[in-house]
């Protein structure tokens, strides 16, 4: 039997893999406030966010460790078996997440996770480098991270779907068997190598192999012949740094959107797990759009005639100059002038900025009131008395508990608008309260269009990053390097990620999106200066 197209089944296969590690990985984010309000109780807000963000660094700690054991894992038993013991360690795993009781165990389990899931990305380039010709290989590489973007997309609703019917022990349960049910069409379907596969035509196999120039540098149609240096000349070749640093800059502002997307949300919108399902999936539409954009136009400029060298940098460099703007832009998306623009009244911006709205909005008691239509209708127009004799404002203010400062606070911290129950003034803001959500949800939906924007960038550059391993080695390093390069991003990603948490207390995320402004311009430097020409490289004379 001979399939047609056989590879573009097995990058497919290799993309669905990624929707399920991305379901699996994001499902500790969107049910972490329920998670919070169950384990933790007795603590606020900025003491769940930093057990979530102390948590998430032990997951991308273990994921860096995990890039560079299984990039050795693939270049040693190959991509067929890597991918069934990653996929199968990290689906069990996230079912294990059902038994956690507290920080220890969370940490233990997305540890393990985190180790495991690390083996679909080497995994995946190992896969692109020895199935796709050059040509194609930024656009097989699109064709694999929109699989990411997608899971991203599908996995806050699917979540979310699910958190109304089950608790969220079982959610970890259900999607970590997705994972154990891709095993099955790919250990069925993905039988070698393309070199010895049997369904392969001989017209795919030798268009394939023949593509692979940077594998037969003596052109005699041998694919393995290729420069295969050892790990120590590897490093000795700047450009491997240039790959390693870019990855290191580059990757850590995805992980900032997919570890902190829907802690932003609730935190600067108020929004509770169901809000968040149905609204964090949009930064990934832009992802999956700029995963394949990026590929489809690296394939355009390759069959013109240009260069990879060429296309690779004109391709990165678009990417970052698309993603540099919109990180200053996320400074503005609550601010009076933007949302006038989009029809907000001035008041209702300014009302819903003020520490003491902010105090009854996101307070876990009203989180259900605020929603409520009859409620906004009842208390519409009201005095503030007015809204202060209403039973259900009252049983709500009465089981609300208060943020409070801590035994040390001096005494101007303890002075600050957002302890203690909220004044007057927040109070008969909510005669307002159908404009106060209004401008709430104008303003998050600004964000999050403008995250769909920058991550449409960063996928456009992080592709053609991503296959520049397979552009300047032989097939049987390219796990390696891939692997040294996701180990060092996914280091800097969690120093990012505990960075995160404290930097944003009280809900300012404007330093992190500064940072993540910056790494972009030093991923464009470490290609530009580190790898002077992208083509196959060959033995340093000594």
């Amino acid at each position: 039997m001979k399939v047609k197209g056989l590879r573009w089944w097995v990058v497919g296969l290799v993309a669905l893999a990624a929707v399920v590690n991305y379901i699996d990985r994001q499902a500790f984010g969107a049910l972490w406030p329920d998670i919070a309000q169950d384990l933790f109780p007795e603590m606020d807000k900025d003491g769940h966010k930093v057990i979530f963000g102390t948590i998430s660094t032990v997951f991308i700690i273990s994921y860096a460790s995990g890039q560079a054991l299984f990039g050795k894992i693939f270049d040693w038993i190959g991509t067929r078996m890597g991918f069934a013991i990653s996929i199968g360690v990290w689906s069990i795993a996230t079912m294990f997440h059902a038994l956690a009781q507290g920080m220890l165990s969370f940490s233990i389990f997305r540890s393990i996770l985190g180790v495991a899931e690390a083996g679909n990305w080497p995994g995946a380039a190992k896969a692109n480098a020895e199935w796709f010709p050059t040509k194609e290989r930024a656009l097989a590489q699109g064709v694999f991270n929109s699989g990411a973007a997608i899971g991203g997309i599908v996995a806050y609703p699917v979540i979310g779907l699910l958190s109304t019917f089950l608790d969220w022990k079982l959610i970890f349960i259900v999607v970590g068997a997705l994972g154990l049910l891709w095993l099955l069409p790919w250990l069925y379907i993905v039988k070698s190598a393309p070199k010895t596969h049997p369904w392969l035509s001989e017209d795919e196999r030798k268009y394939i192999l023949s593509g692979q120039k940077n594998q037969d540098i003596d052109e005699d149609g041998n694919y393995d012949d290729g420069y295969v240096p050892d790990t120590g000349k590897l490093l000795k070749h700047k450009e491997s740094w240039g790959v390693i640093i870019a990855s290191a800059a580059l990757d850590p502002i995805w992980w900032l959107f997919i570890v902190w997307i829907p802690i932003y949300l609730s935190e600067v919108f108020g929004m509770n797990v169901k809000e968040i399902a149905f609204s964090a999936w949009v930064p990934y539409v832009g992802a999956m759009i700029g995963a394949w954009y990026g590929g489809l136009l690296a394939q355009k400029k390759l069959n013109f005639g240009w260069t990879v060298d060429k296309t690779r940098k004109y391709v990165i460099t678009l990417g970052c100059i698309v993603m540099i703007p919109c990180f200053i832009l996320l400074k503005y998306p609550g601010a009076p002038q933007v949302l006038g623009v989009f029809g907000v009244e001035e008041s209702a911006a300014l009302t819903m900025a003020d520490p003491q709205v902010k105090k009854i909005m996101d307070n876990d008691a009203f989180k259900d009131l605020k929603s409520d239509k009859h409620f906004i209708e009842e208390i519409a127009g009201n005095s503030t008395d007015e809204i202060k004799s209403n039973p259900r404002f009252k049983k709500a203010y009465q089981s609300a508990v208060w943020e409070t400062p801590k035994a040390e606070a001096t005494k101007e911290e303890r002075l600050l608008p957002k302890y203690g129950p909220p004044s007057d003034s927040g109070i008969a803001a909510l005669a307002s309260l159908s404009k106060i959500n209004n401008a709430r949800n104008t303003a998050a939906l600004i964000a999050v269009v403008i995250m769909a924007i920058l991550l449409f960038g960063f996928q456009i550059a992080i592709g053609n990053i991503q296959t520049l391993p397979s552009d300047l080695f032989s097939g049987k390093i390219v796990g390696t390097l891939s692997g040294f390069a996701g180990m060092a991003a996914k280091l800097c990603a969690a120093g990012l990620t505990l960075l995160v948490t404290f930097i944003t207390a009280g809900g300012n995320y404007i330093p992190a999106f500064i940072i993540g402004g910056a790494l972009a311009i030093i991923a464009l430097l470490a290609v530009w200066i580190l790898c002077p020409k992208i083509e196959p490289l060959k033995p340093k004379n000594n």
